[in-house]
């Protein structure tokens, strides 16, 4: 596609940085994002692709804004109260960009419903907050060959990785089995400090913006860890992919049965 005057005034900081340029922007128009989760992470990283100028952002959540959601998820106002998240998302993003298409699938992304719901969608965004959706984004995405965004953040603490088919180890490759509840409490328990939300929501933006633009270099093979408190970035080299990792494996079945 073409960009109109318009959208060369709108997009303008973005097209003259070298990296980007005009095509930079025409693939970031014609890109497709699905973010899942529109809570902490979701927010800060869909605000920051409608900004952008990715065309077709779909955001996927089953829950309704709630009173304690509002100290870090910045797409819901207090007005939203017990709207579904995905609706008050919807709106916030297209009052940012009218140009893009949102998408809003209020549901529970389940083993039943992830393989449609990526689909048709170039990058996704694990922007849960939970290790059961974690393990569940990450497996689907392997089998179908989706690049992705991992972000997990807890009290003032957060990480990030990104795969990339063929380019480095997947989650299950460095984690291998969700822990136990006990062994991870969660956020609703533990706390989580909200401007930590938009460090890390913001560089799962960021990924998805360099992916498109083929811009710098991606968290693939490498996890970044943040500690807030201390204001500390730390990137460590991971290993490439684990041949014990079971989604690898089973997609090298596939890959034989379909041979």
């Amino acid at each position: 596609m073409s960009l109109t005057n318009e959208q060369m005034e709108r997009y303008y900081r973005n097209i003259i940085l070298k990296e980007v340029g005009v095509s930079g922007q025409e693939r970031l128009y014609d890109g497709r994002v699905l973010v899942i989760g529109a809570g902490g992470l979701g927010s800060p990283a869909s605000m920051y692709l409608a900004a952008a100028g990715v065309g077709t952002i779909g955001i996927a959540d089953a829950d309704e804004v709630d009173l304690s959601n509002l100290q870090r998820q910045l797409l819901h106002t207090t007005a939203d109260i017990g709207r579904a998240k995905v609706d008050s998302a919807k709106e916030t993003l297209c009052a940012i960009n009218p140009d893009i298409n949102v998408k809003a699938y209020h549901e529970l992304v389940t083993a039943e419903s992830i393989s449609q719901l990526i689909a048709n969608y170039d990058f996704i965004l694990d922007a849960t907050d939970n290790f059961t959706a974690k393990f569940l984004i990450n497996d689907a995405c392997v089998m179908a060959g989706k690049p992705f965004s991992h972000a997990g953040i807890s009290r003032f603490q957060g990480q990030l990785m990104t795969y990339v088919p063929n380019e480095g180890p997947c989650y299950r490759c460095m984690f291998g089995e969700p822990p136990s509840e006990n062994d991870v409490p969660p956020a609703k328990t533990s706390g989580v400090i909200g401007a930590l939300a938009g460090v890390i929501g913001s560089m799962q933006a960021l990924e998805a913006v360099k992916f498109f633009t083929g811009a710098g270099g991606l968290l693939t093979g490498r996890l970044l860890t943040y500690n807030a408190l201390n204001m500390e970035f730390h990137t460590v080299k991971l290993p490439g992919e684990n041949s014990k990792c079971s989604v690898h494996r089973r997609l090298r079945e596939a890959e034989n049965a379909a041979d």
